[in-house]
């Protein structure tokens, strides 16, 4: 486990070039954990990891759909599989991964970055090797406050 770091986001262009600088490290296998409250920039931090891993888009929430799948334009490079659990949140004995499997995305998951909102300690079990990153907006103000983490084996 790494140490956490911090970014204070002005605007939303900060946010999306975080998201791109934190996945421009990312590699198939990999699981990112989105958390925050709602406005928080989750969906626009997914946006800049989509921009650095270089795959088709729009990216738009998936909340009504669960999950998107975002293939790679290289062949070279993995797709980007895109998971909204809040409407799940209420589940409780939650299978992550078979609901993920039922979906019947055309990527393997160990051949993608799996990117997940509101998927805080659901996730985790997709892959030990994760990001964990929470987004926090300040009261009357468009600044957010970053946090990250890696755990790894």
């Amino acid at each position: 486990m790494a140490d956490p770091q911090e970014a204070t986001l002005a605007t939303a262009e900060d946010t999306m070039a975080l998201g791109a600088r934190l996945g421009g490290g990312l590699r198939a296998g990999d699981v990112v954990v989105l958390s925050g409250p709602l406005g928080a920039g989750k969906t626009v931090l997914a946006k800049g990891i989509a921009q650095a891993l270089d795959v088709d888009g729009p990216v738009t929430s998936p909340t009504f759909v669960l999950a998107r799948e975002h293939r790679p334009k290289r062949s070279d490079a993995p797709a980007m599989v895109h998971v909204d659990l809040y409407r799940l949140l209420d589940e409780t004995g939650l299978d992550l991964p078979a609901e993920l499997d039922s979906l019947d995305l055309d990527t393997e998951l160990d051949d993608a970055v799996v990117v997940v909102e509101w998927g805080e300690g659901l996730a985790e079990r997709l892959s030990a090797r994760h990001l964990d990153i929470r987004l926090e907006r300040a009261a009357d103000s468009e600044t957010r406050t970053a946090t990250w983490r890696w755990y790894a084996p």
